[in-house]
């Protein structure tokens, strides 16, 4: 069998030749507490009218809704 390195190498060839590429998220790391600290705060600073404004626009543009 082929090392790791080699498998991975023939898996990108093969999802390149399909028109396909890989790509890296780096995202917070959502069990850490100072992490959630922050969502916590930055949730408690969301304005709610803000927030139901920008619901109303993302329904108006959705097509999901549409398929049902």
């Amino acid at each position: 069998m082929a090392e790791p390195s080699q498998r991975m190498k023939a898996m990108r060839e093969r999802r390149r030749a399909k028109g396909l590429r890989e790509v890296r998220l780096v995202v917070p790391a959502a069990r850490d507490p100072a992490v959630c600290a922050r969502v916590a705060e930055e949730v408690r600073n969301l304005n709610p009218q803000h927030e139901a404004e920008a619901m109303r626009w993302i329904e108006a543009v959705s097509i999901f809704d549409e398929t049902r």
